[in-house]
């Protein structure tokens, strides 16, 4: 099993530092010195570079803060020729069937290269922003529905299906996606197992040490064999990869430079707000603290401290970073979502760095790892 690597669009803007990464404004007087605008050109230089250097797939985010993803990558589909993109959205602002047919017709348009990133969403406030007022464990079984609704239309006959959030006659798509997407699905919390014992064909989790990743995997994969299923496995992880380990750990360390307690104080009773029991997880790898950072061997949380989502990043010399990841890669972890900032020049970094690392001990296929399928990726703590 060669492991599966991905990069991540910045559609929320970019740049040098943890913060100020939204304000990008043309115009609007608050542009920040080392500030990255998502404009289509800077988007263009990334999704070249991971085609380039041999990253399978690059993930695109939903939410307030990020450009629409579907708009997004269609365009970028139009610059590079094998990249596949991960379209993130969420299932609660978008009927099942429509999605379905959203993404045939992506698929048939960049010749197989869709990857969907279905987000259940662990954040009340940001769902509410887009009109859906549903708890968190309701979202959970709506995805499960929605799932349900999607595979059940890309069969090419007429489909009904009679559920408490949606009640769907004779839904089908005018042409089913070939080939049939999988389904990655990500989600630390007891609603979330279920669904992915029942939906996922990758389960995919955020960067916690070693022994935790273990014990979720463990947890899913028993939950599948239940339902009769076997599940793969992928982590989200940011990455800083150097000639050295010093030059690394001094990157990482410049990156807490901007951050005074007021703003790490502030990031974490944001965060700490969120009903995402992934987001809580990574909350606890640090507690808010900058003592205690280095949280594994060459796995620092410090990125955690200001951002949401995926907090830890792989730290150390090429090597080292590909020996915690072939550590994870013994256990089970086939995908690997990675990113850095600014993600131009931390793709080239991992690419030319770790990359041949990971080919010289047989885990990296490059391009042609996998079957070719494209994949669907169900995502939200």
């Amino acid at each position: 099993m060669a492991v599966r690597l991905h990069w991540f669009l910045p559609t929320g803007g970019d740049g040098r530092t943890l913060v100020d990464r939204h304000a990008y404004g043309p115009n609007d007087g608050r542009r920040t010195a080392g500030v990255r605008a998502p404009d289509i050109e800077y988007l263009t230089q990334i999704a070249k570079a991971a085609e380039q250097l041999g990253f399978e797939a690059v993930l695109t985010p939903t939410g307030t803060w990020c450009e629409d993803a579907w708009l997004t990558t269609a365009a970028l589909a139009q610059h590079t020729e094998r990249l596949k993109f991960l379209v993130a959205f969420r299932p609660g602002l978008l009927s099942p069937t429509l999605a379905a047919q959203m993404a045939s017709t992506y698929q048939r348009v960049t010749r197989g290269r869709l990857l969907l990133n279905v987000v259940t969403g662990g954040d009340s406030v940001e769902q509410r922003r887009f009109g859906d007022h549903l708890d968190h464990d309701r979202r959970y079984e709506r995805t499960d529905e929605f799932l349900s609704v999607v595979r059940g239309v890309w069969r090419g006959q007429p489909f009904d299906f009679h559920g408490a959030h949606y009640q769907v006659e004779g839904g089908l798509t005018a042409l089913a996606p070939d080939p049939v997407p999988q389904v990655f699905f990500g989600g630390s919390s007891a609603a979330a197992g279920p669904v992915a014992a029942r939906h996922a064909d990758v389960y995919l989790t955020w960067g916690e040490p070693p022994a935790q990743v273990k014990e979720k995997t463990d947890w899913i994969r028993s939950l599948a064999e239940r339902e009769g299923r076997t599940v793969r496995f992928g982590i989200r992880l940011h990455t800083i990869s150097r000639d050295s380990s010093a030059e690394a750990w001094a990157t990482a360390n410049r990156l807490l430079d901007d951050l005074d307690a007021d703003t790490v104080a502030a990031a974490q009773a944001a965060l700490g707000r969120s009903e995402s029991v992934g987001q809580r997880r990574m909350l606890e790898l640090h507690g808010g603290s900058r003592d205690r950072l280095e949280i594994h061997p060459n796995l620092w949380a410090g990125i955690g401290l200001v951002r949401g989502g995926a907090g830890t990043a792989l730290v150390g010399s090429h090597a080292e970073v590909a020996d915690l990841i072939e550590e994870y890669h013994a256990l089970g972890i086939e995908h690997f979502v990675l990113s850095g900032y600014p993600h131009l020049e931390e793709a080239y970094w991992f690419g030319e760095g770790v990359i041949p690392e990971l080919a010289a001990r047989g885990l990296s296929a490059g391009t042609a790892a996998g079957d070719g399928a494209p994949l669907l990726v169900a995502g939200g703590r």
